[in-house]
């Protein structure tokens, strides 16, 4: 199976919403390792294709953001693989250090047009 990309969905400029993108076999436990629900279940026992709402946290476990995440299991996703977005708030240190957080386990950038690469 590829490996697990990420990248920032809506683009790099300020905004009131961002999306953080990932998609591939880690997905999930890169998920339950950054964001933490309110429930207290981890997004692996949450329903798929229903928004969570959470916080998305630092591995020393400062917030970050209050976010919400959604996850989409394979085959029944835009890339046929384990996807996930997490909707946070569109500021530039928000986004680029979520991405971080996401790279720091296990996902990898996504080049441009890769998500949908991979759609076909």
């Amino acid at each position: 199976m590829p490996d697990t990309i990420a990248a920032i969905a809506t683009g790099h400029q300020v905004a009131a919403i961002g999306i953080l993108r990932l998609s591939g076999d880690m997905t999930l436990s890169i998920l339950d390792a950054v964001f933490r629900p309110v429930n207290g279940k981890p997004l692996s026992a949450q329903s798929p294709r229903k928004m969570v709402y959470g916080d998305l946290t630092a591995e020393d476990g400062t917030v970050v953001d209050h976010a919400l995440c959604v996850y989409f299991p394979a085959p029944n996703s835009y890339t046929g693989e384990d996807c996930a977005e997490i909707h946070c708030h569109g500021g530039l240190t928000v986004l680029d250090e979520g991405l971080s957080l996401l790279f720091a386990h296990g996902a990898r950038q996504a080049t441009g047009g890769e998500f949908t690469r991979r759609a076909f």
